[in-house]
């Protein structure tokens, strides 16, 4: 059989070495040699001697994810093999943490990352009970870590010099040592999403940058506390 479907680029190939790779530019392809962790559902294919179960996340997290209302879904697959994680084609990155990073990620854009790395859900400071609270996942230590954008996203530096303030619908994470802080626009709300729009903003401050989509993210499941963006987005939702 031929046709363009099968070109060199839409081919699974063999590994060359354990970890986290693209597999094009919608798709992460994991060689597990070990375990990886990623959030429920982003699963597409794998082959090889896997297995998978609902990752326990302690009782730190489980305490807040009750406060919060949040359903934190992540996974564990263990074993050797190759395993193919996506989300609804959204386009996929992987990033590089070092031992001296921490970046604050919306959990609806997390899809895999290394077991070596810690996370925290955590409130974002500043926001203090708006809307119920804002609240995003903090990763730490060194690996790698794989995120989505609905569209190619937008990075912008945020300078003392240059604060930024960025839709709380469309932020993708942060560097996690940029105050943060909700302010309200009043004379946003006529130019806004024809009028009907947010008057909240979230306003970075310090020395970083802020990783922004060209999308508002997909409507979350109705729930108590759910609304969007980060309100109602940790790891999962």
């Amino acid at each position: 059989m031929r046709g363009d479907i099968f070109k060199a680029e839409n081919m699974a190939q063999p590994p060359t070495q354990a970890g986290m790779s693209l597999q094009h530019s919608k798709c992460v392809k994991y060689a597990v040699n070990g375990e990886v962790l990623a959030r429920q559902g982003a699963m597409v294919a794998f082959r090889g001697n896997l297995q998978f179960e609902v990752k326990s996340q302690g009782v730190g997290n489980f305490l807040k994810r009750a406060v919060t209302g949040e359903g934190v879904s992540l996974m564990a697959v263990r074993g050797q093999g190759e395993v193919w994680f996506a989300s609804g084609a959204a386009d996929c990155f992987i990033l590089d943490l070092e031992p001296n990073d921490a970046l604050s990620i919306n959990g609806r854009n997390v899809i895999c990352f290394d077991p070596s790395l810690r996370y925290d859900i955590q409130m974002v400071r500043g926001a203090g009970m708006f809307g119920g609270g804002l609240f995003n996942c903090v990763f730490t230590g060194q690996g790698r870590l794989a995120i989505v954008s609905e569209g190619a996203p937008i990075v912008i530096p945020v300078s003392p010099q240059a604060p930024v303030c960025v839709d709380t619908d469309a932020v993708v994470g942060w560097s996690s040592s940029l105050q943060t802080t909700i302010q309200k626009n009043q004379s946003l709300k006529s130019m806004l999403r024809g009028g009907s729009g947010e008057l909240f903003q979230l306003a970075l401050q310090g020395q970083g940058f802020v990783i922004v989509q060209p999308s508002e993210g997909k409507p979350a499941p109705a729930q108590a506390s759910s609304g969007g963006g980060l309100l109602g987005n940790v790891l999962g939702g």
